[in-house]
């Protein structure tokens, strides 16, 4: 007997060695030289059945995300109730001399919105408020975005992404997901300039520049946006077929505070209110300031939906504003509101989850940082110890399902992890990530954390070589 129990431990590392080699044969796919593989597979009683370059560190993406979602499940409570200590507020400044001066105050809910469509979460509600109230002249309008200190964007962020929707910036009074849309329509000829317009009310923004038509039968749309040093000049240029279709391209807003009190403003002059000659923002700078005393009367409040909605969209979507207010959310709990508070909600998580302190490192809770860092190893395990945890199923229940929603609608799809496989998407210039679960051909779940790394400029994506080393690995168990 004692040979016998020598010899099963021995079996179980060739088998685990054997399927190992095996799928590092099937991410090794030709263009793909010189990527950086990582993937750890387990079973849920804690088995490695795959470990390939385990405790190397990866740029996670999106992976990211996971970590600040599941300290969400952990610190904030219910989270299927809705919390009006989150809504957005307006507060009357009263003047004995002249008209009052409206504070619109934002303490970070991310779903505000104020197209014409809008059914809950309007800003539109605040404006009709403030007419029925009779008041029908006010002094000017306040942004004040307090609630969390004054950081746009988090270290490590890549300028090229931040006119764009991955890179709207940070700001505790949002509207729209701090997103703009510019609407782009080819000419009738080629060589004729497209006409460029605002989709939608860009208030206080200008578009600038030239996108030219063209016959190109290859021709494809290309813009490149920036925004000039007032940050309210919008810059395009490039070219669209003229055979194509119009094509609406999404913008951040530079400014958030100062672009929703434009947009309040605007709503206010539609209902007849004379809105006075100043639009102003309030800020907080610096972690641990103090937030300025008021003797401001709140007059009107807004009830946002239950968190775990937009927690939920936001990973299935990857929605990196979303995120990063999420983590500043976090940083309230016991903090200042700020990026670093929050970070040491996680912080403190993964030390209960007993992930090693040199396997992870984050600078934001989206992803969109390149300085983040982790393991596969750390996150195969954390994600085993979610599973142990009270809220595991509705943490599960936000990640994108494999051929049916989210990032994975179009991944998967007829293969044996249709519907299947539940996981966080992760994607930068040269980084794929997948990690989650997925319950195998035989009914067994396994849990996986899959990276690629350093993939070279010309080689494109790895998310084939990697769904396919999960489905053979899938039909394998």
């Amino acid at each position: 007997m004692r040979v016998l129990f020598a010899v099963l431990p021995l079996l179980a590392v060739a088998a685990c060695a054997s399927l190992s080699d095996r799928a590092r044969d099937s991410l090794e796919q030709p263009g793909l030289e010189g990527t950086r593989f990582g993937l750890v597979v387990l079973t849920l009683e804690g088995h490695t059945l795959v470990s390939i370059r385990p405790d190397e560190r990866f740029l996670p993406a999106s992976n990211t995300k996971l970590f600040t979602v599941a300290a969400a499940f952990r610190r904030l409570g219910d989270m299927t109730q809705a919390d009006p200590s989150q809504g957005t507020s307006l507060e009357l400044v009263p003047n004995a001399e002249g008209p009052p001066t409206l504070v619109l105050v934002g303490r970070g809910d991310p779903v505000l919105i104020d197209g014409p469509d809008c059914v809950r979460d309007c800003l539109s509600d605040l404006a009709d408020i403030v007419a029925s109230a009779g008041i029908r002249e006010i002094a000017g309008i306040v942004a004040d975005e307090t609630h969390f200190p004054h950081e746009l964007w988090p270290p490590g962020w890549s300028h090229e992404d931040l006119t764009t929707r991955s890179g709207a910036p940070v700001s505790a009074l949002t509207v729209n997901s701090n997103e703009m849309h510019v609407r782009v329509t080819p000419g009738a000829a080629d060589g004729d300039a497209a006409r460029i317009e605002w989709r939608d009310a860009a208030p206080g923004h200008i578009l600038d520049g030239e996108i030219i038509t063209s016959d190109d039968p290859d021709a494809e749309f290309d813009a490149m946006l920036s925004p000039a040093a007032a940050q309210t000049l919008v810059r395009l240029s490039g070219s669209i077929n003229r055979t194509g279709p119009v094509v609406n391209l999404p913008v951040a807003v530079q400014d958030p505070a100062n672009t929703a009190a434009l947009r309040l403003k605007a709503l206010l002059e539609a209902r007849g209110i004379k809105t006075g000659a100043f639009v102003e923002t309030r800020y907080r700078t610096g972690p641990g300031a103090a937030l300025d005393s008021r003797e401001e009367i709140e007059i009107a409040r807004l009830l946002p939906p239950p968190l775990i909605e937009n927690v939920a969209f936001l990973n299935k979507q990857s929605q990196n504003l979303h995120a990063e207010l999420l983590l500043r959310r976090l940083g309230r709990v016991e903090g200042d509101g700020s990026r670093q508070a929050g970070l040491a909600i996680i912080e403190a998580m993964l030390a209960e989850a007993g992930a090693p302190r040199w396997a992870w490192d984050f600078s934001d809770g989206s992803g969109m940082s390149v300085y983040n860092r982790v393991t596969p190893a750390m996150v195969a395990d954390f994600l085993l110890w979610t599973n142990r945890q009270p809220w595991a199923a509705a943490f599960r229940d936000t990640l994108p399902i494999g051929g049916v929603d989210g990032t994975l609608r179009r991944r998967f799809g007829g293969t044996s992890l249709e519907g299947r496989i539940f996981a966080k998407t992760g994607t930068l210039r040269g980084t794929n990530a997948l990690s989650g679960f997925m319950l195998t051909k035989s009914g067994q779940v396994l849990v996986f954390a899959a990276f690629a790394n350093e993939r070279p400029t010309g080689g494109g994506s790895a998310i084939t070589a990697l769904d396919a080393t999960l489905v053979a690995i899938s039909e394998t168990n």
